[in-house]
């Protein structure tokens, strides 16, 4: 059973930044597209961004381009999550996860976005 472990969320004031970091110890990471998703309150889980296994970044949710950032590591298997410029509507759990994901999900991090 894959184990993902993510962390970095908090609550910070509109227009600041967080950066989230997720590991996958005991993954086959190099070979996997690895993504962020996040579900806000009431909404479905829902893929934002993924990095594939080249480096190739690609977003799914146009409201995060220019302002998140996707960056893998595969010799610490990790992947992490640059937000800046964040918003209200950016409030969420956020997962990381293959793309397509696993059917295990890790507990996620909680980012709050307000003044």
């Amino acid at each position: 059973q894959v184990q993902l472990v993510e962390s970095g969320g908090g609550l910070v004031q509109p227009g600041g930044s967080l950066r989230l970091s997720c590991t996958a110890p005991d993954m086959a990471f190099s070979g996997n597209a690895m993504g962020w998703y996040r579900q806000a309150p009431g909404k479905e889980r829902e893929l934002v961004v993924y990095i594939t296994a080249r480096g190739l970044t690609i977003y799914k949710d146009s409201s995060v381009v220019g302002r998140f950032t996707i960056a893998r590591d595969n010799a610490k298997k990790s992947v992490a999550l640059q937000m800046n410029s964040l918003k209200p509507e950016d409030t969420a759990v956020y997962y990381c996860n293959r793309n397509p994901p696993y059917s295990t999900w890790g507990q996620g991090t909680q980012v709050t976005v307000s003044s």
